[in-house]
């Protein structure tokens, strides 16, 4: 649930920002009359990556276990490099992001509804569908057959909205570049468990060898089904018996990528100075 609750709250928290940005350039320039055009947008947005993610759960449902575990592998491994691209993404061009939206804006001011509907559709529909089929890698990871899972992502994108209204009120400053660094650096880690859990998918629908070499197996130790075994799979996809694949994969993964997130030069030195929709600073004392 935390796991699935935190992929809510980053994707949904950077959804919210662009929404937010939009919204208040939009009101500060006196154009409230193409706030429909954008509000359709997201709309048109939000309900195309609640289609995707459904087509992704019940169309995997008419297929056999062999082709259910490759096709759940093959997109865990696709959620993971699209995560792991939209963190250092983010970081990146956090500093810029709000000129990048204004300036995209501005043109499509100029041409016309459509061009605004298309804007913010754009704009938070990739948001949407990274978000919906990392979801869904990391909800079919889970697979403890309880609603816990889809309700932590529920909540973290609630979180997302609350904090996204609180910012465009003026009654939140956020730091960005700290909340991004530690939440993607967890990110990371939970990537790290998705990937590792998609390659022992394909194992099992025999794209891959290897599933009866272990790399250890402390299953007496932290059994799947108590409470603390429950916890390290939710937050981390925690596996008490790894094939040798996925535990090589996940070190492989994991101390590199996070290794270069967190380094000066993955971080770059002004990513937080996203400017609130006030034209402050989101991190600078009011």
């Amino acid at each position: 649930m935390f796991g699935n609750y935190l992929i809510g709250l980053r994707e949904g928290l950077e959804a919210s920002l662009v929404v937010c940005i939009l919204i208040a350039y939009l009101v500060k320039t006196g154009r409230r009359d193409a706030l429909r055009p954008i509000w359709t947008g997201i709309g048109v947005a939000v309900a195309l990556a609640l289609g995707f993610g459904c087509a992704l759960e019940f169309g995997s449902q008419e297929l056999t276990f062999e082709a259910q575990e490759a096709l759940g592998g093959s997109l865990s491994i696709v959620a993971v490099g699209l995560v792991t691209w939209m963190v250092f993404w983010m970081r990146r061009t956090a500093r810029h992001l709000k000129a990048e939206l204004h300036g995209k804006l501005d043109t499509a001011l100029a041409m016309g509804t459509g061009a605004l509907v298309a804007t913010a559709f754009l704009a938070v529909g990739r948001e949407g569908l990274e978000t919906a089929l990392f979801v869904w890698a990391s909800v079919h990871a889970a697979s403890d057959g309880t609603p816990r899972p889809l309700i932590g992502v529920a909540l973290g994108l609630l979180t997302a909205v609350v904090l996204g209204w609180l910012f465009y009120r003026g009654a939140l400053r956020i730091n960005l570049a700290k909340f991004f660094t530690w939440t993607g650096g967890m990110l990371v880690v939970v990537a790290a468990g998705v990937l590792a859990y998609g390659l022992h998918d394909l194992q099992e629908a025999g794209w891959i060898p290897g599933l009866t070499h272990l790399a250890f197996d402390i299953s007496g130790t932290i059994p799947p089904d108590s409470w603390y075994g429950t916890l390290l799979k939710g937050v981390f996809n925690f596996q008490p018996d790894p094939t040798v694949l996925q535990a090589v994969v996940w070190v492989l993964y994991l101390v590199p990528v996070l290794a270069l997130f967190l380094s000066p030069l993955g971080l770059g030195h002004d990513a937080g100075a996203v400017p609130g929709p006030r034209g402050r600073r989101a991190d600078a004392p009011r």
